[in-house]
């Protein structure tokens, strides 16, 4: 009661079938707010709050922990499985706009840069630098040419052309920093502009 009177986004008569079991089993409930975090948890997961075998756990603190754990195990899930579903759905489309840049790649014998040629690859880049490259769909970019630069196979900055000015719009590291070779790369993807150009014009 304590927990309802200091919280009013907690409604008691949400929870009220739940403290009537508790109450009918001599049930003492050790924390409000982690004991209405629970029940939120298995409201979640469908199960019987009238049930004393979800309602009155003997560690709650353990309970409240393990179905937390599930609930963030299927966020995580539902996050990959759209990120999935975005893959598929912009797949056709990324190579109809971009497939003439496929297989385009120059290095100066120490760092390589390549165009993304897919957007898994626009998913993989992300991941690998933290960076916004795929989360905010730059595959969808029609004028951008997006371009990864890596040393010996390792990711070192992503960077975006743009296909409308065939200027270096930004080359970004890992989360959005620049590396100690990014005046290398810039100057590397400047000296190879042209065969952008007779790509975006072939």
């Amino acid at each position: 009661m304590q927990h309802f009177s200091l919280h009013s986004y907690d409604r008691i008569d949400t929870y009220w079938p739940s403290v009537k079991i508790a109450a009918r089993n001599g049930y003492i409930v050790p924390d409000g707010s982690l004991w209405c975090d629970y029940l939120d948890e298995l409201r979640n997961f469908g199960k019987d709050l009238h049930n004393p075998k979800y309602v009155c756990p003997t560690d709650l603190q353990a309970e409240h922990d393990r179905w937390m754990h599930k609930r963030q195990e299927r966020i995580e899930r539902e996050r990959l499985e759209e990120q999935q579903r975005r893959i598929r759905e912009n797949e056709s489309t990324y190579r109809e706009q971009k497939s003439r840049f496929f297989g385009l790649a120059f290095s100066d014998k120490k760092i390589t840069v390549r165009v993304l040629e897919s957007v898994r690859e626009f998913y993989e880049e992300g991941k690998a630098m933290h960076h916004c490259v795929f989360s905010n769909a730059y595959y969808k970019r029609p004028d951008s040419l997006i371009l990864s630069a890596s040393i010996g196979g390792q990711r070192i900055e992503t960077v975006e052309v743009s296909l409308a000015t065939f200027d270096i719009v930004q080359s970004r590291g890992v989360c959005n920093s620049q590396t100690e070779y990014h005046k290398r790369i810039v100057k590397l993807v400047r000296k190879n502009m042209p065969l952008i150009v007779q790509r975006m014009i072939a």
